[in-house]
């Protein structure tokens, strides 16, 4: 009996991701579930035309676009956040982790589109005739990424055909799911030549998560009305922007032209917060460039030794 029961803890630490829920949360039933299954920049990892990248050699290395998926065990809803090109092996990774239950199109109650740049929404394409040919799979916006998605091909062809149904969000607009649940969109300043941009707090009863991917920088989100500390004070998790380390990975190319919050740099910032806010924060959305993205850099390490996370597919956060 107690070689089983450690055999159940062991296996419940290891489906849970080591830094995410516990074994006894999982014993004990996790109604509800924030589950990540990406956390690449848009272009994945390695990147096309990369071919230095050793992840083409070794593929435990290799890096699926950001992605998360929330799981309401009692009544079946599964909501993924992104379409990213991935989708179609994180949807397989759901599937394995939190089967459907339900009779919605891909067994999603539906998407939530953070905004239109490739990694976030360019996956409907699998949702179309040629592929799964869904019908009336809900996909929540905010107004300029709708009327992107309802004016411009191939996307228009989804919304005519009825494989999807765009379901409106407004900025700091609560949208209430099954038993309670939430998700709330927040604007943020970003580089928005199709769509505006926003980061989603999404609640799952006694605990919440702030999932922001993309945005240009700390600073200038107070011009919205919001700062990072209030938000990140508001959850229990935060998934934050990590898109670049610092300004030396692109030799060639000014990276003032593609503004990210730098994670030295926030690191620098939120180290200024109590112990207990810092612990919330999990880096996301890893360029291939980015040192962090290898667990063993020197990079990754040092992240470590000042007591931040990084985020890692197929971790588990329970949120009830």
């Amino acid at each position: 009996m107690r070689r089983a029961a450690l055999k159940l803890v062991f296996g419940a630490v290891l489906l849970c991701g080591l830094s995410a829920c516990n074994a006894a949360e999982v014993i004990q039933s996790c109604d509800v579930e924030f589950i990540i299954l990406g956390t690449a920049q848009d272009a994945g990892a390695p990147q096309i035309g990369n071919n230095d990248d050793p992840a083409w050699r070794n593929t435990s290395l290799k890096g699926y676009a950001t992605s998360a998926a929330l799981v309401d065990y009692k009544t079946g809803a599964r909501y993924l956040f992104e379409a990213t090109p991935d989708i179609r092996e994180q949807l397989y990774r759901l599937d394995e982790i939190a089967p459907s239950k339900t009779e919605a199109p891909l067994g999603l109650s539906g998407i939530f589109l953070t905004h239109a740049h490739i990694g976030h929404y360019a996956g409907l394409i699998f949702v179309g005739h040629e592929s799964a040919g869904t019908k009336g799979l809900n996909v929540h916006t905010m107004p300029r990424m709708g009327d992107y998605l309802r004016s411009n091909g191939p996307w228009s062809q989804l919304v005519d055909f009825e494989n999807i149904k765009l379901q409106p969000l407004a900025d700091e607009d609560k949208t209430y799911l099954e038993r309670g649940l939430s998700v709330t969109p927040y604007q943020v300043p970003h580089r928005d030549e199709f769509s505006e941009t926003v980061g989603f707090e999404i609640s799952g009863g006694n605990k919440s998560v702030l999932f922001l991917p993309d945005i240009d920088s700390w600073d200038e989100w107070e011009k919205y009305g919001q700062t990072i500390e209030t938000r990140l004070a508001a959850v229990d998790y935060a998934f934050l922007d990590a898109t670049f380390y610092d300004d030396n990975e692109l030799p060639g190319r000014d990276m003032s032209a593609i503004p990210h919050p730098r994670l030295k740099g926030s690191m620098d910032r939120f180290d200024k917060l109590p112990k207990a806010e810092r612990e919330k924060v999990r880096f996301i959305h890893f360029n291939h460039t980015n040192p962090a993205r290898f667990k063993d850099s020197d990079i990754s390490k040092e992240i470590t030794r000042r007591g931040y996370k990084l985020a890692k597919s197929g971790e588990r956060y329970c949120l009830d």
